[in-house]
């Protein structure tokens, strides 16, 4: 998909599932020719959650096929996928409180192993989100008890530690790694900390904001990290807010879509509901016409899917670029960093 440039550029294949898809990932490429996705998936009539590999098959009607399932003992809360060991490496939180490690095999794509953590050794209660460090085996995860666990993958075993609790005065909703010791998370009232594991106790910093007219707090729902600019949280969250915190500079965020404190903006919201998920879309910032771009203060384009069914692109001081509207929530898409000129959508389909 190429969100930039005259809308003949964008095309969108629907992929109808016969399930419930809470979440969709890509699978690390294992061959230069075949492409994998993994779905989160329940099904609505038997109450039975799922994770599923399935192989894109690609042509002029592109189309999935199932190659391998997994039965987690709840409903998966947060999915993300990594690569070790030269393996397809798939994290997989439930609302159970469970984590369950999968690995794949790298010929067929199949579930070869799997590890677990159940309920309530992590969470008093559902995991709100992971997060998987590149081509390693450390996962974090957070939960609105306030609890924040580093989770490490050895000898087919997990150990975890906790890097802090709150005791449920505090909540977490998001994570995400921006280098081997540190990460960010984020919380109510749009709330964002950054957190070096080797320093427990405490986030190293935070930052705290109210960016929703004034009538609620805010959720912070998905926070992304530029891998060159691990300095700078991408976060989206309640009211259509998606904004920028630089950790060196400013307590003050960049505003890329949604209201400011008071209601007022200076441009268009993308969404006016919830931001389920946010990314950097490598493929805009590369097409960009901006001028300044590379400068290391402009914000990088995101792309964003919300409750309200919108699936679009947002750049730092411009319009939004409005690439999908859908009757129903988008609540997960992901882009190939293979080939970011592709994108991955899933649109949530019931029966």
């Amino acid at each position: 998909m190429a969100p930039n440039g005259a809308a003949q550029s964008l095309q969108i294949h629907r992929l109808p599932q016969p399930k419930y898809i809470d979440a969709v990932r890509w699978v690390p490429p294992l061959s230069a020719f075949d492409r994998f996705i993994v779905l989160a998936v329940f099904d609505s009539d038997t109450d039975e959650p799922a994770v599923e590999i399935h192989a894109l098959n690609h042509s002029d009607s592109p189309s999935l096929s199932l190659q391998s399932s997994f039965s987690p003992p709840s409903r998966i809360s947060a999915l993300r996928t990594s690569q070790f060991l030269h393996k397809p490496f798939i994290a997989a939180s439930t609302l159970a409180g469970s984590l369950h490690i999968l690995l794949a095999d790298p010929i067929n794509a199949s579930f070869e192993s799997e590890v677990s953590i159940s309920g309530k050794s992590l969470h008093d209660g559902p995991i709100s989100d992971i997060d998987v460090q590149e081509n390693a085996s450390d996962c974090v995860t957070v939960g609105e008890d306030g609890r924040v666990n580093l989770v490490t993958f050895s000898n087919s075993r997990l150990n975890h530690r906790r890097i802090f609790d709150s005791n449920g005065l505090v909540s977490y909703t998001a994570a995400k790694w921006a280098s081997p010791f540190e990460f960010a998370t984020g919380g109510l009232g749009h709330s964002v900390q950054w957190w070096d594991h080797r320093k427990p106790g405490a986030p190293a910093t935070q930052f705290k904001g109210s960016w929703d007219r004034g009538t609620t707090s805010g959720i912070v729902h998905s926070i992304d990290i530029h891998p060159s600019r691990k300095y700078t949280c991408l976060v989206g969250g309640s009211s259509g807010s998606v904004f920028a915190w630089d950790i060196r500079w400013s307590q003050q965020p960049v505003m890329l879509s949604g209201y400011a404190a008071g209601g007022e903006s200076s441009f268009s919201a993308a969404s006016e509901s919830e931001v389920w998920q946010v990314q950097y879309d490598n493929y805009s910032r590369s097409s960009s016409n901006i001028s300044n771009v590379s400068s290391s203060s402009q914000i990088l384009p995101a792309m964003i899917c919300s409750e309200d069914g919108i699936l679009a692109v947002v750049q730092q001081g411009e319009q939004p670029i409005e690439l999908l509207a859908e009757p129903c929530a988008i609540n997960s898409f992901d882009i190939d960093r293979q080939n970011p000129s592709v994108s991955l959508k899933q649109i949530i389909r019931l029966g």
